[in-house]
């Protein structure tokens, strides 16, 4: 099985991941894993923070002359910040540690914060908001590129891109080239394929900007030929639309999650949201009419695009602070304000590429397992052999 842990604080030393369960042989670029740690950085929107870092991968472990050996791997990323946190945040306590602490009594509503506190027993909410921070996700990036890496030997893709902004909306449907187009830019501004929408979107991050408030959106994610087959309708906890819902959710801030056309096929009639079925017989193959259903069926992908949409709220942290009640005094207070982003759609979509390609690959490998790469491969080519005279 395929599976990850991160930890670290957002001012620590470092953010650390482990993943084990990739099978000995998968190619691994630190380019590549870098360039997709240097896109969640991008966008119009992004705040001071993303100034002082320049996340660069470090694999300590499991990795060897640029493939993966079978064993657990072991990522670092450092944080540049941390030499401005060493003595507010020191691993040993010390003598006068007490006085350099800069502690966070003014919980912000939407955030970790004060449900932390509480549960925690902390009257200081500063160790919730190091680990609740949206900066966790950096490590998540890197363990997603390792997943993309592995799906890619099948010739499974992932992009993700900017469906909106606040109330302004992309226009229809992007086409797969279109996603994948967006990509290859040096520069990124809002992720959006289409540059009219884009500079509407950018209005309302400027709007934002101007009143110190933030803004959402939504953002949306491709896998591009994935097999028939991933995943089951046999358990509840196996129906991969389940696991891509909860991996999407996962990220911060996102409070909502669409597969294929979901909100407009809930105010449809059945006969209009339906994929119809065709069958080409020069290709020995099933069609469909459509992909309303965002390549899912019954738990398992149906051989289409998988598209999973995260609907991202507007972060807590505002630079025009809400209303709020200090932990020590019990008293009013404005909400503590903390350097943040006015807005993070463009970078949750790269997070997002990176649940969705770890979840995929998790399925990926339950079907097709392997101790190598080679054997993987044997296994699934029996499969798709197996699919084309079904």
């Amino acid at each position: 099985m395929l599976r990850f842990e991160t930890a670290g604080e957002s001012h620590g030393e470092c953010l650390v991941a482990t993943v084990a369960g990739l099978p000995a042989g998968v190619p691994v670029s630190l380019d590549a894993i870098n360039h997709d740690l240097w896109r969640r950085q991008q966008g119009y929107g992004r705040g001071g923070r993303m100034k002082i870092e320049t996340d660069r991968v470090e694999i300590v472990a499991g990795v060897r002359h640029s493939k993966t050996i079978g064993s657990p791997i072991a990522i670092i990323i450092r944080n540049k910040d941390w030499a401005n946190w060493t003595e507010a945040l020191p691993v040993e306590d010390s003598e006068g540690a007490e006085d350099k602490k800069k502690p966070l009594t003014r919980p912000r509503p939407g955030h970790a914060d004060l449900a932390g506190a509480i549960k925690y027993n902390f009257h200081d909410a500063r160790y919730v908001l190091e680990r609740a921070s949206a900066r966790e996700t950096t490590a998540r990036v890197a363990v997603g590129a390792l997943a993309k890496a592995l799906l890619g030997e099948f010739g499974i893709e992932i992009q993700g891109h900017v469906v909106a902004v606040g109330r302004e909306r992309l226009g229809g449907q992007a086409s797969w080239e279109e996603i994948a187009g967006l990509h290859k830019k040096s520069e990124v501004l809002l992720s959006c394929v289409d540059s009219e929408a884009e500079q509407r979107m950018k209005a309302v991050v400027d709007e934002a900007y101007r009143t110190g408030d933030t803004v959402g959106g939504i953002f949306e994610i491709v896998a591009h030929n994935v097999p028939p087959g991933l995943g089951s309708h046999v358990t509840w906890d196996s129906r991969l639309d389940g696991r891509l819902a909860q991996a999407i959710v996962s990220i911060q801030a996102v409070k909502g999650v669409e597969i294929g056309l979901a909100e407009e096929g809930a105010a449809s009639f059945g006969s209009q949201v339906q994929d119809t079925i065709q069958y080409d017989r020069s290709e020995r193959r099933f069609t469909r009419g459509a992909n309303r259903a965002g390549g899912l069926e019954g738990g398992m992908t149906n051989g289409q695009d998988v598209v999973v949409r995260g609907f991202l709220k507007p972060i807590s942290t505002l630079r025009r602070p809400l209303e709020s009640v200090d932990l020590e005094t019990r008293e009013p207070a404005l909400a503590a304000y903390e350097r943040s982003d006015v807005c993070v759609v463009p970078a949750a979509a790269v997070i997002g590429e990176a649940m969705v390609a770890i979840v995929l690959a998790q399925a990926f490998l339950e079907k097709f397992g392997g101790d190598s790469l080679t054997e993987t491969r044997r296994n699934f080519e029996g499969y798709v052999e197996q699919v084309k005279n079904f």
